[in-house]
């Protein structure tokens, strides 16, 4: 499959011929597999302490004529603890058991619970090939959502990976025919609902254009505060960049060196 090169002009430059990384079957289905299995490897445990709504003497004889007997007092046999007394007779309310105020809960999330998924090396690189491919299939593209120009796809010359600042970058976007697909996801920008909003999650934001570059560069620091779109080095690169929430088709923007170094090395096989 050969594309296009342009310069930071949009000058065409030459063609190219990418590798056969980039011309692996199309197969959401271990696209799905290879991203969620990488968002259950972030999940943190979490879990109920084994003591929490234990902390109470709430224990009642099971034996009639008992001293502290639950039976023949026309009150259900769940545990009680003793508020006052006076002689054989208790003031006493339900405690321990689910269902009372400040009991246990009948099956609390475990911390020793196991979130970690694992996969096989050759199905995980199988998936990231089929989602590298997907990214260059502009019909996969156009169903995720995004507004990509005619002439998608195309590589980048390598000096765009020199641009310091974030106004060069939007203008290169722009010249490219992203500006549609930059403003799109700056609309689309939303508070997010609920607690997120104090744990550093405050809007809910959608995923634009990836950049991939050769090497750690300038443009992953000028790219930053672009909102939607991400820089990773080529090498750095996964099935959940290509494929945000397990929907394959990202909008793409490699560079020629970053392909140059995707055949030289032989990466992803």
């Amino acid at each position: 499959m050969k594309i296009p090169v342009y310069s930071l002009g949009k000058v065409r430059l030459s063609e190219t011929e990418l590798p056969k990384q980039f011309s692996e079957e199309y197969r959401p289905d271990l696209i799905g597999r290879a991203v969620q299995n990488m968002q259950k490897n972030r999940r943190q445990p979490y879990g109920a302490t084994p003591e929490a709504g234990k902390n109470y003497s709430a224990k009642l004889s099971r034996r009639r004529k008992d001293f502290k007997g639950a039976y023949g007092k026309a009150i259900s046999r769940v545990p009680r603890k003793t508020m006052s007394r006076r002689g054989s007779q208790f003031h006493w309310v339900g405690a321990l058991a689910p269902g009372t105020v400040g009991g246990r809960r009948s099956h609390p999330p475990k911390a020793e619970k196991i979130w970690a998924r694992k996969i096989n090396d050759k199905e995980r690189q199988k998936a990231l090939r089929s989602a590298l491919a997907a990214a260059f299939l502009k019909n996969i593209v156009k169903e995720r959502g995004h507004l990509v120009p005619e002439d998608y796809p195309f590589l980048i010359e390598g000096k765009a990976e020199e641009l310091t600042k974030t106004q060069e970058v939007m203008a290169l976007l722009e010249k490219l025919g992203f500006a549609n697909e930059l403003a799109k996801t700056k609309e689309k920008r939303k508070m997010r609902a609920g607690k997120g909003k104090n744990r550093g999650r405050r809007y809910k934001k959608k995923k634009s254009l990836l950049l991939v570059v050769s090497q750690p560069c300038s443009l992953l620091k000028s790219a930053v505060n672009i909102e939607g779109v991400d820089v990773v080095p080529v090498k750095n690169l996964n099935t959940e960049d290509l494929a945000p929430g397990a929907l394959p088709g990202r909008a793409v923007l490699f560079t020629d060196k970053a392909v140059e170094v995707i055949k030289k090395e032989n990466l992803f096989q």
